[in-house]
């Protein structure tokens, strides 16, 4: 079977070398069947060079704009850092139910979630940028989530996984908190009972947009730090409130 041509190696045309900038002889049979056998990956870059010195030549005058429009890249330095933030999320462990068994499943090889720099699940809080908690939230549990919560990286994600933890779920009782947003600001809710890897990983990327886009975390956009302590503190003392009259 015949090698088919590099597209990234065209041959140039007659007299001019598009990809180097430099004057190529058209009366010279040797130089151009070079060419053609660079071309076809037969010859290598360096006989190539030895064979055509002017091809090292390339003066900036030859480049238009279009050049440069392709060749060099503007950013700011602000979308540079929500780039790579958005793609360096390491998520905290903290599993509480079923939800997690499918939060597991997005790291295996099916779905691969270290394709967006994420698969580093880190045991310690303070490694860690990003929550997800996948499960229901029991009143119990809480206290432990927000000081695991309070203990990461600045800034930080929450994403809520699945109908429990969104809402409360099937478990509409006094043990199960109806919303991990009234311990922790809450970035994405994740539907589902429980949600599928895939929804995982779109409820990941709708995560990715927003840091792209620059948007603050719910923590410092929503409410303020000052004041997300502050409802924490209130539910708190709701729940002991709640407790001292059940065991009054």
């Amino acid at each position: 079977m015949p090698q088919q041509p590099d597209p990234s190696r065209t041959f140039p045309p007659s007299g001019h070398d598009a990809n180097a900038g430099a004057y190529v002889p058209a009366s010279d049979p040797n130089l151009q069947q070079a060419y053609h056998e660079y071309n076809s990956g037969r010859l290598p870059q360096s006989q190539l060079l030895q064979l055509d010195p002017n091809l090292r030549r390339n003066p900036a005058k030859e480049l238009t704009a279009e050049d440069m429009e392709q060749k060099v890249l503007l950013t700011t330095v602000n979308k540079a850092v929500n780039w790579a933030q958005s793609n360096s999320l390491w998520p905290a462990i903290f599993g509480l139910a079923c939800c997690a068994i499918e939060m597991m499943g997005t790291t295996a090889s099916r779905y691969d979630l270290a394709r967006f720099g994420s698969e580093v699940f880190r045991a310690s809080p303070r490694q860690a940028d990003l929550m997800i908690i996948s499960g229901r939230l029991s009143q119990k549990m809480a206290p432990p989530l927000r000081q695991v919560y309070d203990q990461m990286l600045e800034p930080k994600w929450v994403i809520a996984m699945g109908a429990c933890s969104s809402s409360g779920g099937m478990f509409s009782n006094y043990a199960v908190v109806q919303g991990a947003d009234k311990v922790v600001p809450v970035d994405v809710h994740v539907p589902g009972c429980p949600p599928r890897p895939e929804q995982l990983m779109h409820g990941f990327m709708l995560l990715q947009k927003k840091i792209r886009r620059g948007e603050k975390p719910a923590f410092l956009q929503e409410v303020g730090s000052e004041q997300s302590h502050k409802r924490y503190e209130d539910w708190l003392r709701v729940q002991r409130e709640a407790e001292e009259g059940v065991f009054a």
